[in-house]
């Protein structure tokens, strides 16, 4: 029986696991899938497409999945019906923080960013940074689709929510996001799609 899941959002389940820094996540993510779907690792229908996005084929097709991993932890995101990506980030200081902003974000994410004191500036630039990574490993693309065609911000209840995308990411009012903390220091984010 497969171990229970950290969080659940919706359709998706997501684990997070100790991990051993330097190695890969996908041998201990397949472990833990495949025992979450009922098969033997080395018969899970597991597959890359040409950018390196992890999918689950045949009778598993309709399965979303993804992880990530820093340090030593390790997301591992199940989705029923749904595209996905996840993202794990460690929050420490980044010299060249608001010069990442100024060169790659949306320009409306750089007005607001830059406007913030430095504190609340490294506080919003993580979320805003998992939530684009998982975003764009959730489309396929990976952050090579570029930063700057989808745009995030906060709403009144503090929530990051997507404002605007590039139309190639498909309807931005479709697109769910969870972000929380997945410990002291790693950020995390989720966000899904239905099929």
């Amino acid at each position: 029986m497969a171990a229970e899941p950290a969080w659940r959002f919706g359709p998706v389940r997501v684990w997070q696991l100790p991990h051993q820094p330097g190695t890969r996540g996908e041998p201990q993510a397949r472990v833990l899938l495949a025992d979450a779907l009922d098969t033997a690792p080395e018969r899970l229908p597991l597959t890359r497409d040409e950018r390196g996005r992890p999918w689950l084929i045949g009778a598993l097709a309709d399965y979303g999945t993804g992880w990530s991993h820093s340090g030593g932890h390790l997301l591992v995101a199940l989705g029923e019906g749904v595209r996905l990506g996840v993202d794990l980030e460690r929050q420490r200081p980044r010299r060249q923080m608001r010069e990442v902003i100024g060169r790659f974000f949306h320009p409306a994410e750089i007005a607001w960013l830059q406007g913030l004191a430095a504190a609340e500036c490294e506080h919003w630039f993580f979320r805003v940074w998992c939530a684009k990574e998982a975003l764009l490993k959730a489309h396929g693309h990976g952050l090579s689709f570029g930063l700057h065609r989808l745009r995030f911000a906060p709403g009144e209840d503090g929530a990051l929510y997507l404002a605007w995308c590039d139309p190639g990411l498909g309807d931005a009012g479709r697109w769910h996001l969870h972000e929380w903390q997945a410990s002291a220091d790693f950020r995390a984010a989720l966000a899904w799609y239905p099929l």
